[in-house]
């Protein structure tokens, strides 16, 4: 486990009608305040990263489909520098990741088709508090 990441099982209600997937409450510990929530479809064998925020804490959610993430520290004054993690989420393993600032992400859809992740973040979108690297930047096998 890389510091700054929490894994933190969800409930879902079975629901003739529906079933119900709960994402993040405010009474949560790993709750760090509310900015916008989006979704992001990423299509089966796609990766879209490398991003790193200074300031956001993602609250990350796949409700359908199925999403790899992996994250890698790279800071400087961290126990965990050089490490990589990575989880894999979907209805059949639903929880959320929550990420802290200054950690790299990337992600991979894993399911057929489309495959979709909720963020709820912590602050508004701002272009200035956020880098991107290239896939190859970081030595992370894929496959």
């Amino acid at each position: 486990m890389i510091d700054g990441v929490q894994i933190s099982s969800l409930k879902k209600i079975s629901h003739p009608k529906g079933d119900i997937f709960h994402a993040l409450k405010q009474t949560d510990n790993s709750y760090n305040g509310f900015g916008e929530a989006y979704f992001s479809f990423v299509n089966e064998g796609a990766i879209k990263g490398w991003k790193k925020h200074t300031k956001m804490v993602l609250n990350l959610i796949v409700p359908q489909g199925a999403v790899k993430f992996v994250i890698y520290d790279d800071r400087e004054d961290s126990r965990t520098k050089g490490v990589f993690m990575d989880v894999e989420l979907s209805p059949m393993n639903y929880q959320r990741l929550t990420v802290q600032p200054n950690l790299w992400v990337a992600f991979q859809g894993k399911g057929p088709g489309h495959n979709m992740l909720l963020n709820v973040a912590s602050i508004a979108h701002d272009p200035s508090e956020s880098c991107n690297a290239e896939l190859g930047v970081f030595n992370y096998c894929w496959s």
